[in-house]
């Protein structure tokens, strides 16, 4: 398929939207509505196009003269608009993505081939491989969920109109339908009523996680295991090349809702939901089985699970034994009946499904064996009885706080809190390696300590359950050696670890999030492996040690620059020092949807990452509206899931060794070091200035966040009121509200500038053609450059920002101007998304209406900020102009 006859199909959908919607929204309010939307769009464009204060003028006066229910009617129109348009992209995406041809599962197994890997070397790294998609709650998905699935509706329907095998007649019945569901979408409030609590935000991950796990991700582990098997390499399955996480109701870093009694509801809600999935998948396998012992008889084990069934079926007899046992299962895990005929675990059913895979191939059924059976033993190694594995997350200050207070009991002296980081590391090592624990069963703690411990505890008691539902504890804010240490020494407590009695049920993983902790990543897992116990414990876990990487912080705190070019030193840093200890090391990418907070496409980050540095084992976040506009659409999961995959084994199997020699690496790390050194200072002279946090709560609707009611979680730690204590999500939403989007791009052009006066232009220029890192570190800063309008952002200074604090804004210009310029000048272009037509018809056809409701959103906030904030109407219409701009944007921050 062409180009040009995709964007006639994407064309066609559109306008059938656009109209469906203008004809909803006649129906149900007036057709007063839809022309004052196409005007407000006309005077927007007009407006933005000759920068005339007349037009400027013009569409203030029109929009403040709105009263808040007609400026909340025009919030929505837009944004069931931009919802409507982003889904009919979102269906057409994989046809365009056909025309890029190097990334799929099919591809990478044609370049592995042409490597001329040994096989046994190849199927050596398959077995290392791992993906984990981590889901999280983090509030960056502006749509409810109500929304979402009328939304998936939608492509459905679009999917079946696009279909070849359409008879006559099925366009009209799909266009009805098509109004049905947009009548409902319209009808559908936008906003959501409270704060979502962590059970809820556990519904919503398990929407999707259920269908990745129940549809998706077998029918890409089969797609592997064919390619596999051309190259001569057998895919057991009981292989898991892929397994699904989860930080919801796990995350309890600044966030003091996900207690302990959440944390274990969200756990029996997804064993509740992977007992399901596992009993549709052995209900239909039973179906299918129809197996005929008169025509071929079947093994012995086999018969051995009817239990004595009379029937000539007895494969089908089989899984009624598997059905009735997983209902047993269900009971204990559920509801805690203890029944003799319950599952102990996943490995017991798998050990059945075995017998019957055996059966089958010894009694010349192989095609069944390696098909359906096979598959339905892919789920159950998937999924197990968790259905995702839960990270436990917690701030390294928690652990201190704990500690001091139980060594306060036991009369530690001096006083644990006196002490510094290496004074409490040697304790800390000490009390590891203890054979008696520090916490008594009469020790009574209070406060934070006391929630901390029962965090332990309640892991303790998952395990117990499932050993397969938590493996990590993630320590945030991870700056010394010691902060780890404490949460392994809490573990201790809960029975968790014990060095002496050769138990370690969980691996603690250090979070590097700022740019101080990254700059010493290498010398802080060189200590923390120097330690004997430590060394033990990850020994014991199969000498595997995983280390987070934090996007979004380092880049709050020290620009984008510093942030990619510390956390990509920091890998390479990581993987020699894990290999000099001869540990096995898995990194975890924090990434946020916006390119500010790590976003970008998954699988071209993956290959992107430092030689050798994906072992085959790598988990990254999924967040926000990422996670819906990565997986509402089923096919498009499915295409995803793939490219994580593709990109995993290919930088597995073909980058395990830096491709340049030394001598080009250190002229590149020169030239990334100039840029990054220049970025970052260009960075701290804006956003250290002491008046900065007022420009951006002035120029920004930051501070109306809070009711749009995104998630559970504050949107600050310990509700400070410095930048410092503004966690990443509003800080980037901010700017992506008012279109500067900052954290994104702001100091790569005086970097860019800084290496071309130092003489650096042909290195530039060579690092730009060959060194994948810098150049899809460009590319997304390309993406939100293009992104950023600070016409519109103009508007906003200049309507909201007190003038003292207008000058601001000239840096953010000028810098700007700098960054575009330098950028085009070193990728060679001569306008940005130059080569990106798909990219940049998306904006164009977004732009005029986008344009429209940043407008509306700037007149609500002078009337909300000049003494009608109590308005709740007024605040209403706000808070929609806010889920417009990140619908049409397609992200939030």
């Amino acid at each position: 398929m062409t180009p040009s006859t995709e964007d006639t199909r994407l064309d066609a959908d559109v306008q059938l939207l656009t109209r469906l919607l203008y004809e909803t929204v006649e129906r149900h309010d007036s057709a007063e509505v839809v022309t004052q939307m196409q005007d407000v769009e006309r005077w927007a464009s007009a407006a933005h196009a000759s920068g005339s204060p007349a037009d400027d003028a013009r569409i203030t006066q029109a929009l403040s003269a709105l009263d808040p229910d007609r400026s909340a009617k025009l919030a929505r129109a837009f944004t069931v608009y931009f919802h409507l348009i982003n889904v009919a992209e979102q269906v057409h995406r994989l046809d365009e993505s056909a025309l890029h041809d190097g990334a799929s599962l099919a591809d990478t197994m044609d370049a592995v081939r042409a490597a001329g890997l040994d096989t046994a070397d190849l199927s050596r790294t398959v077995e290392q491989v791992e993906v984990r998609p981590v889901f999280t709650a983090h509030p960056t998905e502006a749509s409810r969920r109500s929304v979402l699935t009328k939304i998936r509706q939608v492509a459905d329907l679009l999917e079946e109109r696009a279909d070849p095998r359409s008879q006559p007649g099925d366009g009209a019945r799909v266009e009805r339908r098509l109004a049905e569901v947009i009548e409902r979408l319209w009808q559908t409030d936008e906003l959501r009523v409270d704060r979502p609590r962590v059970i809820e935000e556990a519904r919503s991950a398990l929407f999707y996680l259920e269908e990745l796990a129940d549809q998706v991700l077998p029918e890409v582990v089969d797609e592997l295991a064919a390619g596999l098997a051309g190259l001569g390499v057998d895919l057991s399955p009981t292989a898991v090349p892929v397994r699904l996480g989860s930080w919801v109701g796990g995350d309890r870093d600044g966030n003091p809702l996900v207690t302990p009694a959440v944390t274990e509801e969200v756990l029996l809600q997804q064993t509740r939901t992977a007992l399901r999935v596992l009993e549709r998948n052995l209900q239909a396998l039973q179906v299918e089985m129809s197996e005929s012992s008169r025509v071929v008889p079947p093994s012995d084990e086999v018969l051995a699970l009817t239990e004595g069934a009379q029937t000539e079926e007895p494969y089908r007899a089989a899984l009624q034994t598997m059905l009735d046992r997983l209902a047993a299962t269900s009971g204990r895990l559920l509801d805690g009946q203890h029944s003799e005929r319950s599952y102990a675990d996943a490995d017991e059913l798998l050990a059945d499904l075995a017998t019957i895979h055996r059966s089958l191939v010894d009694h010349r059924g192989e095609l069944t064996a390696r098909g359906p059976v096979s598959r339905v033993m892919r789920t159950v190694s998937l999924i197990g009885f968790h259905l995702a594995v839960l990270d436990i997350r917690e701030h390294a200050a928690h652990h201190h706080t704990t500690l001091a207070q139980l060594y306060d009991l036991v009369g530690q002296d001096p006083a644990y809190a006196t002490l510094s980081p290496q004074e409490r590391t040697d304790l800390l090592a000490r009390e590891l390696a203890e054979p008696r624990p520090l916490l008594s069963p009469t020790t009574r703690l209070e406060g934070v300590p006391e929630r901390t411990m029962e965090t332990f505890h309640t892991v303790r008691r998952a395990l117990d359950r499932d050993p397969g539902a938590i493996e990590s504890y993630i320590v945030s804010m991870s700056e010394d050696v010691d902060d780890v240490l404490a949460a392994a020494v809490l573990a201790r407590q809960a029975g968790l670890v014990d060095v002496n009695a050769g138990v370690a049920r969980i691996g603690f993983v250090p979070l590097l999030e700022t740019p101080s902790s990254l700059a010493i990543a290498g010398d802080f897992l060189d200590r923390l492996l120097s330690c004997a116990p430590y060394r033990e414990l990850v020994r014991l876990r199969g000498d595997s040690q995983e280390v987070m990487l934090g996007y979004s912080d380092s880049s709050k705190l020290g620009g984008i620059t510093v942030s990619r070019w510390g956390l990509h030193r920091a890998q390479r840093e990581l993987v020699e020092v894990a290999r000099t200890h001869g540990v096995s090391l898995v990194m975890f990418h924090g990434r946020g949807g916006s390119v500010g907070r790590g976003g970008g496409p998954t699988h071209e980050a993956i290959v992107a990452q430092p030689a050798g540095t994906v072992s085959g084992r790598i988990k990254f976040t999924e967040q926000g509206e990422v996670i819906s506009d990565k997986y509402l659409v089923r096919s498009l999961a499915h295409h995803n899931m793939e490219l994580s995959l593709a990109a995993t084994l290919r930088a597995a199997t073909l980058r395990r060794e830096a491709q340049n020699t030394i001598e080009v690496r250190r002229r590149w790390d020169s030239l990334m070091d100039v840029i990054s050194e220049a970025s970052h200072a260009a960075y701290l002279d804006l956003v250290g200035d002491e008046a900065f946090p007022e420009y951006f709560r002035q120029s920004t609707p930051v501070d109306e966040l809070a009711d749009l009611n995104l998630g559970s979680r504050p949107a600050r730690r310990g509700g400070g009121g410095r930048l410092e204590d503004l966690r990443a999500i509003p800080w980037v939403f901010g700017w992506t509200q008012s279109r500067q989007l900052i954290p994104g791009w702001f100091g790569v052009g005086s970097g860019l500038a800084a290496a071309i006066d130092a003489g650096y232009s042909d290195q530039l220029e060579e690092a730009v053609r060959r060194w994948r890192f810098l150049r899809m570190f460009l590319s997304n800063v390309e993406m939100t450059l293009s992104k950023t309008d600070l016409a519109i952002s103009r508007r906003y200074v200049e309507q909201l920002v007190d003038p003292s604090l207008q000058r601001f804004f000239g840096a953010v210009t000028d810098e700007h101007t700098r960054t575009v310029q330098h950028l085009l000048a070193v990728t060679g272009k001569d306008a940005l998304l130059s080569d990106e037509p798909v990219l940049r018809r998306t904006f164009a056809v977004r732009h005029g209406r986008l344009h429209a409701v940043h407008e509306l959103q700037i007149a609500l906030l002078q009337r909300t900020r000049s003494g009608q904030a109590a308005d709740p109407e007024l605040r209403r219409a706000l808070l929609l102009t806010m889920n417009g701009i990140a619908a049409g944007l397609r992200n939030t921050g």
